[in-house]
């Protein structure tokens, strides 16, 4: 983990079926054939049934059309469109912002480039042990802010915000306030370990910008890192300017 350039320029998805007749019984059934020359007569066909007097013979229905015999449901919906996904938005990223100020529980600690994360997690489990100690909730996330920092490692103050004062505390850690004033809020998904890539784009940021930061960074974990998985963690960055 080498991040001292950011501090240093901050200041770092159906089948039928057939029925079959012998051959003497198809013969019995056959009629005899007509001689040649000759004329089969006609059979007459049947005088129709008689009307009884007074009535009508009834005409023959005639279906009524395809809409009148399916008429439609004048409570049925419409049917609904297709439903459409919500439009996705880009993190922030060189966003501007206003800090404001929270309570927060402190503690105060260093930790080399080696073993940063571990040394941040174990500072964030002692705040959690304060709090459920004294049976306090925090108020908000939990958060880093960079005090110094050079090729070795870093000063760091990891602090959770809180409602009231807490008091009876360890010797490493005091009731304060967080960071406020304008800032550049910039969001890293990812390992901790991985936030090189972010640091150096936030560099570049601020160069492009041509903006002067001040001299210390602060992260904000909206996840909880006590409870994620590191490459799920969700980290907002805010660089406050001068």
């Amino acid at each position: 983990m080498n991040r001292p350039r950011l501090f240093r320029h901050l200041a770092i998805a159906m089948i039928p079926v057939a029925l079959s007749l012998g051959p003497s019984a198809v013969l019995a059934q056959t009629p005899p054939a007509t001689p040649p020359g000759a004329t089969a007569p006609e059979s007459p066909a049947p005088p129709p049934a008689p009307t009884p007097p007074g009535s009508t013979a009834p005409a023959t229905p005639v279906p009524p059309p395809a809409e009148v015999q399916t008429p439609k449901d004048p409570t049925a919906e419409a049917p609904k469109p297709p439903a459409t996904a919500p439009m996705q938005t880009a993190d922030p990223f060189g966003e501007e912002t206003t800090l404001t100020p929270k309570m927060v529980l402190t503690l105060r600690n260093t930790a080399t480039w080696e073993n940063a994360f571990e040394t941040l997690i174990d500072s964030f489990k002692s705040l959690a042990a304060v709090l459920d100690k004294q049976g306090v909730k925090p108020a908000g996330n939990m958060m880093i802010v960079y005090t110094s920092t050079d090729d070795n490692g870093f000063s760091f103050l990891a602090e959770t915000p809180v409602d009231r004062e807490i008091k009876n505390l360890p010797k490493n850690m005091s009731m304060g306030k967080s960071p406020e004033g304008k800032a550049l809020k910039f969001v890293h998904r990812g390992s901790y370990d991985n936030m090189d890539n972010t640091y150096e784009a936030i560099t570049n940021t601020l160069d492009d910008r041509k903006l002067e930061a001040k001299d210390t960074f602060i992260e904000e974990y909206t996840t909880d890192p006590l409870k994620t998985e590191e490459d799920n963690l969700v980290i907002d960055v805010y660089v406050p300017l001068k």
